[in-house]
């Protein structure tokens, strides 16, 4: 009898929802959250893929200029979108937690070259035989990509970098060697044993103009945390009054998921304003 009841039922149901006719649809267009366009480099010898998120209004407010941040990993498949997403919803009126920003993302190639610089450790060469050619890079960044974005988008002087893994060794290496190129430093989980962390050892370079450096890491292994921390603590021994300085331990997060709660934490610590 229950087998019977349950077969009528179904039968009713099937009977009741095909005469209900589907919603008709009246268009479909395609979801675009920013523009793709591609660079010729003479630095790097060829051509980059750029991914680039803009504010709601920046079309419909000739006026209004926006500080940059520059995302390395920045390909589609990669952090910009997910990154792009916390800009977005961080800069929602009813949130202020960040200003309206331009976000850059740097689509990759070959990251292993371009975020490392020469290592003698014969493992480091081994395993990432086209490493070492972080020089140019930076040389792209400062002399191609920040100025071709500056001349084509309504931007602030305000500059802001994020780099996780390898791309945090890079961020790591620009603060330490060419700290002007950036007002704020995003660092998350860099891959400091790189080069049997040589890069702790130097000295940075001095800087005069204001700085916010937000280092952060997961549960990464005794390695990754120690030297993220032996960052926080070399800078914080020669920090000056116009650096602001955090460091933050996401103990439930690990080196796979740990950027997008730092950045999300990151964006809190540095452009923290009150809300009204």
């Amino acid at each position: 009898m229950k087998q019977t009841l349950l077969g009528f039922s179904l039968l009713l149901i099937t009977t009741l929802s095909r005469g209900q006719a589907l919603p008709e649809k009246i268009s479909e267009s395609d979801f675009s959250m920013g523009k793709s366009i591609q660079i010729e480099s003479t630095v790097l010898e060829e051509t980059r893929d750029l991914n680039i998120y803009l504010p709601l209004n920046y079309a419909s407010d000739s006026l209004k200029t926006y500080p940059v941040i520059y995302l390395l990993d920045g390909s589609k498949d990669e952090d910009f979108i997910h990154i792009s997403g916390i800009v977005q919803f961080a800069s929602f009126s009813w949130i202020r937690m960040l200003p309206e920003s331009i976000v850059v993302g740097i689509g990759n190639k070959d990251r292993k070259k371009d975020f490392t610089f020469p290592s003698q450790n014969k493992q480091d060469q081994k395993e990432f035989p086209t490493s070492g050619k972080s020089k140019n890079f930076i040389a792209f960044i400062e002399k191609e990509l920040q100025p071709f974005i500056t001349s084509n988008y309504r931007t602030t002087k305000t500059k802001t970098i994020i780099g996780q893994s390898l791309g945090g060794l890079l961020a790591t290496e620009i603060l330490f060697k060419k700290p002007h190129l950036f007002d704020n430093y995003i660092i998350v989980s860099p891959s400091l044993w790189w080069n049997d962390e040589k890069l702790l050892e130097e000295i940075p370079t001095a800087y005069d103009t204001p700085k916010s450096i937000y280092i952060a890491g997961g549960k990464e292994g005794e390695i990754m945390e120690r030297t993220a921390k032996e960052l926080f603590d070399k800078l914080s021994a020669n920090k000056k009054d116009n650096t602001v300085l955090f460091y933050d331990f996401l103990e439930d997060k690990t080196h796979g998921d740990a950027l997008h709660m730092a950045v999300y934490r990151a964006f809190e610590t540095i452009f923290k304003s009150p809300k009204e």
